[in-house]
């Protein structure tokens, strides 16, 4: 298990509830070197007098070195949390997702809202749909096959698309990936409602094509 020590005073960003630790507020990292250089390792987080503060994903190769997953002591990082919060972020958007304009772009994960940093959900035609998906983070990567798994249990959706914000994914060192994750790629020219409008849209990348 990795152990993250935080620097004397860093931890009062953590304690008011940023679920982000730079690199710059770590005093050190205890570990394993295969577990230190594994993107999205799950490490204790301590403060400087070494109690307990959080369990967070390790990244060395990103800026925000590590992302709370919890702070709860007795709370451990496995399928289950994943599936619990994928579970709960879409139970929060359900009753928008079922009502919504079939064509609409409909958000069902926000990242660090829903204790799931990076990670970033939309639907487009309901269950029999397409969910596209951004895994902006080591820790999410790592359990992307839990969380695939989880959304398809959670809307009834087959179909789930991995959309590649390349920016993000090499700020954290990530490899670049667009593909299926499960069922069929969404074609690639969509009508998406927006407000009144419908516009052409690439939902794998977000471009909007001119009209």
């Amino acid at each position: 298990m990795l152990i993250i020590t935080i620097k004397q005073g860093k931890e009062k960003g953590l304690l008011a509830g940023d679920p982000w630790i730079y690199l710059s507020a770590i005093e050190k990292v205890d570990g394993k070197p295969q577990e230190r250089n594994k993107p999205g390792a799950t490490a204790i987080v301590q403060s400087s007098s070494r109690q307990f503060l959080a369990r967070a994903a390790y990244n060395a190769r990103s800026q925000i070195a590590a992302r709370v997953w919890t702070l709860r002591e007795d709370e451990p990082v496995d399928h289950a949390l994943i599936k619990r919060r994928v579970q709960a972020a879409f139970d929060r958007r359900a009753t928008a997702w079922h009502i919504a304009d079939p064509q609409a772009l409909v958000q069902l994960v926000d990242g660090d809202k829903d204790g799931l940093s990076g990670l970033l959900v939309h639907s487009y035609g309901g269950a029999a749909g397409y969910l596209v998906c951004q895994f902006n983070a080591a820790g999410v990567e790592l359990w992307k096959v839990a969380v695939v798994q989880a959304l398809i249990k959670a809307t009834g959706c087959q179909n789930v698309y991995e959309r590649c914000d390349e920016l993000l994914r090499k700020g954290e060192g990530l490899a670049m990936f667009a593909r299926a994750l499960a069922g069929d790629e969404p074609p690639q020219r969509l009508y998406v409602r927006e407000g009144g409008r419908l516009l052409p849209m690439d939902i794998r990348t977000g471009f909007t094509y001119p009209r």
